[in-house]
C-alpha cells in the first residue's frame, strides 16, 4: 500500500459510523487511515474513560501492575499507547487488551483516553495475540480463553473449537481454563506436559464441547486431590523437596515415555481415556 492509499478522511463511508459512535459517546475523533498490512480501516480517537470497557472475558485486573503502570506513564508524562478498542455487544465500545491501561489512567484522573478503533469486531477475541500490557501467567491464559469460548459460544452457536484455534491458541487451555474457574490455586503447571500429549480441539459445536470440558476438568481436580494427598504422605516421610508435586504428577502420566514421530499430531490416547489411567496410577501408587 503506498503512503498515498494509507491515510483517509474522518468523513470516510469506511470510519462515518464509527466516528458518528464516538462523538454519541462524548469522545472526539481525531484521524483515519487504512492499516499498512491488512488494510483494514482504523479511526484514532479520544474517548471518555467511562466509555470503554474491557472485555468481559478478559483477564483480572491487577491493582499492583495497574499502580506500576499508572507510575511509569506519570514518569514519562504522556500517554503514547492507544488502546485497542472494538465495537461489542449492545454498541458498548470494548477494548481486548487495554484493561489494566484504562485502569492506569483511572489513577492519573484522566478524563479522556486515545485508542485505535476498528470496525473488526473479532479482534475482541483475539486477546493473547494482541497482550501488550504484562506478560500472562498460564492461569491469566487460561481464564481468558475458557472466557472467551463461553462468549462465543452464545453468539456463534455452530462454530466449532477447531474453527476458532486461532483465538483458543491451544486446547490445553480450554481444559486448564475451567479447571481454574473452579480452584484459583490449581497447579496446572504440573500438568502442563501430560495436557499438551493428548489435548486436541474438538470438532463439536463449543456448547456441547464445553460441557465435555467441565468433565474433564472434574476428573482433573479429583485426581489432583489424590496427588495432595501424595505429597502430603511423602513429606511425612522426610520429603521437602518443592518439587514433589511434579514428581508424583510424572509418575501417575499415562503418556510421559510417549515420544511422536515427525509431523504426527495425532494424540497418543483421547484425553479421557489418558485420564481414566492417570487417575488410576494416581490410587495404585506406591509410596
Amino acid at each position: 500500500m503506498e503512503a498515498t492509499q494509507v491515510a483517509i478522511l474522518i468523513e470516510s463511508p469506511d470510519v462515518a459510523e464509527l466516528a458518528a459512535l464516538v462523538r454519541t459517546a462524548g469522545g472526539a475523533p481525531i484521524g483515519a487511515y487504512h492499516e499498512p498490512l491488512g488494510g483494514r480501516s482504523l479511526l484514532l480517537a479520544s474517548l471518555p474513560l467511562a466509555a470503554v470497557q474491557p472485555t468481559p472475558f478478559q483477564r483480572d485486573l491487577s491493582p499492583t501492575h495497574t499502580r506500576r503502570l499508572a507510575q511509569k506513564i506519570e514518569e514519562v508524562a504522556a500517554f503514547l499507547d492507544p488502546l485497542i478498542v472494538v465495537r461489542g455487544e449492545d454498541g458498548k465500545l470494548w477494548t481486548p487488551n487495554g484493561r489494566h491501561r484504562l485502569a492506569a489512567a483511572k489513577v492519573l484522573g484522566l478524563k479522556q483516553i486515545t485508542a485505535l478503533i476498528s470496525t473488526d469486531e473479532a479482534l475482541a477475541y483475539r486477546i493473547l495475540a494482541l497482550n501488550t500490557e504484562k506478560a500472562h501467567n498460564l492461569r491469566d491464559r487460561s481464564l481468558e480463553v475458557i472466557r472467551m469460548a463461553r462468549s462465543l459460544a452464545t453468539r456463534r452457536k455452530g462454530a466449532t473449537e477447531s474453527a476458532l484455534a486461532a483465538e483458543f491458541e491451544s486446547p490445553e487451555l480450554l481444559t486448564l481454563g475451567a479447571v481454574y474457574e473452579r480452584s484459583s490455586r490449581f497447579a496446572g503447571g504440573a500438568y502442563g506436559a501430560f495436557l499438551k500429549k493428548v489435548d486436541r480441539f474438538s470438532e463439536r459445536p463449543l456448547a456441547a464441547s464445553l460441557r465435555e470440558r467441565g468433565d474433564y476438568a472434574s476428573r482433573l481436580l479429583e485426581i489432583d486431590a489424590q496427588v495432595k494427598r501424595l505429597i502430603a504422605a511423602l513429606q511425612a516421610r522426610g520429603f521437602k523437596s518443592p518439587y514433589l508435586r511434579n514428581y508424583v504428577v510424572a509418575r501417575i502420566n499415562p503418556v510421559r515415555f510417549h515420544k511422536p514421530k515427525k509431523g504426527d499430531t495425532r494424540p497418543p490416547m483421547p484425553l479421557s481415556q489418558a485420564l481414566t489411567r492417570m487417575a488410576a496410577a494416581a490410587r495404585a501408587f506406591r509410596l
